[in-house]
């Protein structure tokens, strides 16, 4: 192993493996430093859902481009994401109709495979869904969900046969600077050398900031799902779906499950440390009436499994990409709990800038760290409300 680098990368979670990846693309030789092991972190407990709906036109860009890496993973990476299609499905409150219309046409105009449809269409794609309290619904036929270690673990191993190297069960514990310029890091496994370092430690990046004395509005943020064995009545499959009138997501999984997460009274500032082997106490009792809600048909559902999970939360809820602080210093983190399904397209970007000093692939200006202390945080033209509230 070597101590030196041309890049080194904090966390090994999708997005450090995708940015290992893409640099190695051009030629540079990064280094991965994971406290644990790859998509220990936030990853590993994502939904790992795979849509390109946003209020925000940039996001789509990058949701759209991550698409065609999913849809064409062994081509374009190799190994397996294993990408399932299954549909999506974006059901909004009445008050935000008006904003569904419009982000749908701004996605068409991107190139996403995406349609309104009423009730009736609802029901025809999801017979067991209930459709009572909503007019129109967004629908991505190609749309689905993959699985984030089996897709950060291709990366990685797609990046280490480029010349990437990982290390991991290392524990970052200062950032060197010499004369304003970041030289390397200090950890638990000692000195490595770089001319640049990039913070992708996922839940864990404010703590990285502060070691340059970045002030980011970055905290962590916890979520919890929950695994449901569905009747067998509903079928091998559904679509995945964003409920806002229900405040929840939820998409199939393999086995007859459905995985279910909630959009609201999710912690801010916890420590790490906290139990995320289980859900919190009464999340599944909040859970359970709204995915029957929806599909009343779960009541005769059986619990499979609970867990919890952090990643870090920025104030408008959207990335933070690009260098701050020290030269050399950069930010790929703060996703806010929807970057899995942009990864691809973000380590692509990230990569461009750090080589080239610009992201040509799409312009990923809008997410500069700046941003906050400039208060130009970003708002889609057709603002829904935050996600996670």
């Amino acid at each position: 192993m070597l101590n030196t680098a041309d890049v080194i990368i904090v966390g090994a979670g999708v997005q450090g493996a995708s940015l290992a990846f893409h640099l190695t693309k051009l030629g540079l030789k990064p280094l991965v430093l994971e406290r644990r092991f790859v998509a220990s972190g936030a990853t590993g407990r994502s939904s790992g859902m795979v849509r390109m709906h946003y209020d925000l036109e940039v996001e789509v860009s990058l949701a759209w481009l991550s698409f065609q890496y999913f849809r064409n993973w062994s081509e374009m990476v190799g190994g397996e994401c294993d990408f399932t299609r299954t549909g999506f499905i974006q059901i909004v409150t009445p008050e935000y109709q008006d904003a569904l219309h419009a982000n749908t046409a701004m996605n068409q105009q991107v190139g996403v495979p995406s349609l309104l449809i009423a009730p009736d269409d609802v029901r025809r794609l999801a017979p067991h869904f209930a459709t009572d309290d909503f007019q129109i619904a967004v629908y991505e036929p190609e749309s689905g969900y993959a699985d984030p270690s089996a897709t950060t673990m291709s990366l990685m191993q797609a990046a280490r046969r480029q010349g990437a190297q990982l290390v991991q069960d290392c524990q970052v514990l200062a950032i060197q600077v010499v004369a304003s310029k970041v030289s390397g890091v200090q950890s638990t496994q000692g000195s490595f050398s770089a001319p640049v370092v990039v913070n992708a430690a996922g839940p864990w990046a404010g703590e990285i900031n502060r070691m340059v004395g970045l002030d980011i509005p970055i905290e962590t943020w916890r979520h919890d799902t929950l695994l449901a064995q569905r009747p067998h009545e509903m079928g091998t499959v559904h679509p995945a779906v964003i409920d806002f009138i229900n405040a929840m997501y939820f998409r199939p999984e393999t086995g007859g499950l459905t995985l279910v997460g909630l959009e609201d009274d999710n912690p801010l500032g916890e420590s790490l440390d906290g139990d995320i082997d289980h859900a919190q106490p009464g999340y599944v009792e909040r859970a359970i009436p709204r995915i029957c809600q929806r599909i009343p048909i779960m009541e005769f559902a059986r619990l499979h499994s609970a867990h919890g999970g952090y990643d870090g939360i920025t104030t408008d809820q959207r990335p933070v990409l690009g260098q701050a602080g020290p030269d050399g210093f950069y930010l790929d983190c703060g996703f806010s709990g929807t970057g899995f399904k942009i990864a691809p397209a973000v380590g692509a970007c990230m990569a461009e800038l750090i080589v080239n000093g610009q992201a040509h692939t799409i312009d990923i200006t809008p997410f500069a760290p700046q941003r906050f202390a400039e208060d130009k945080q970003l708002v889609g033209e057709h603002p829904y409300t935050n996600i996670w509230r």
